[in-house]
Formats: C-alpha cells, structure tokens, sequence
C-alpha cells in the first residue's frame, strides 16, 4: 500500500493500524491498565505545558519516521512536539519526547523496531518506556555520545525532562492503577 493510500484509508478506518515500509498492522486492543497509565502520562505533560511552546499529543496522532528506501507510522501512547505548525492533519514528524506503555504483546517491538526507528528522529530528545505491570520505567535520553538508558522504579522516581521543561512523577502517572 502507498503512504498516500494508507493516510487515506487511515482516515476512515474504524480501528488503528500501523504502517511499516508499506505493510499495515491492526493495532491490538489494550488493557484498562493500559489506557491509564497512558492518559495520566498525556495528563501530566498537557498540564505542565499549557502556555508554553510544546505540544503533547495522545495516542490518536501518528508519528511519521522517513528512511530512504520506506517510511512507517507508528502510534506513540503520548508525544511531545515543540516546533510550531510541526504537526499535519494526521501525523507529526518532530517529536522530541515520545512514551510507550508496555505490554506483554508490544514488548518487543516498542523496545527494538519502534525505538531503533524513533531514534532516527533528529528532534528526539527523550524516549519513555512505562512498564504497565508495576511502577517502573526505561528512559532513552540523547547526549552527544547517542542514546543513553535510565532506569526509574518505585513511586518516589521522578522523570526529569528539562528538554520540554516538565516532569513525570511515576506516582502521578500510576495512580489509580492496581496491581494484581
């Protein structure tokens, strides 16, 4: 399928799907869990960026990645762009922060083909990774040496992100979350 064909098709579909060098990809359901942890994340960053120049987006806006030879869509659970006028009517090119809840059946991907192709976003500055089984997270910040891995665990950990000038208290992105 093209990328003009799938941005269209896209449009009027009932479910989301992903694209990938111009394969399409149903995204799966997720869990209650899910949803919340990742709508308090966006709730989080909506609130600490409100007047200033970056804007969070939920998990309805696509990011688009280009490579030479393909290009993929991929919908983040919440992201951040600080470029005005960045974002088209259907996906964002610029990120600078992008967040993934995990879950037993995106795992893999969200930490190997999602995040080698976010990490060929220029813009990107920070990649979270929010664990949806306990109060955990994996951040990949870029420094002048690359991509460099954080852990933060517990309800005490504090995501500094100095890049959008805000920050993701793990208990505030976790509460109201049970764990079985």
């Amino acid at each position: 399928m093209s990328v003009s064909d799938y941005l269209e098709w896209e449009a009027a579909a009932e479910m989301r799907h992903e694209y990938v060098g111009g394969v399409v990809y149903a995204m799966a359901g997720g869990t209650r869990r899910h949803a919340a942890i990742a709508t308090n994340a966006l709730g989080l960053l909506y609130g600490q960026l409100r007047g200033k120049p970056c804007r969070p987006f939920g998990p309805d806006m696509k990011v688009r990645i280009q490579y030479p030879t393909h290009t993929r869509f991929y919908y983040p659970d919440a992201m951040v762009v600080c470029i005005p006028g960045a974002a088209q009517e259907h996906f964002v090119d610029h990120p600078v922060v992008i967040v993934e809840v995990l879950s037993p059946s995106t795992r893999r991907t969200d930490e190997s083909e999602k995040r080698d192709a976010y990490f060929t976003i220029p813009t990107l500055r920070v990649y979270v990774l929010l664990e949806q089984e306990r109060v955990a997270a994996v951040v990949w910040r870029r420094g002048e040496q690359g991509f460099a891995r954080e852990v933060y665990d517990g309800l005490e950990a504090v995501i500094a992100l100095p890049e959008i000038e805000a920050r993701l208290p793990l208990a505030e992105a976790y509460e109201a979350v049970r764990f079985a």
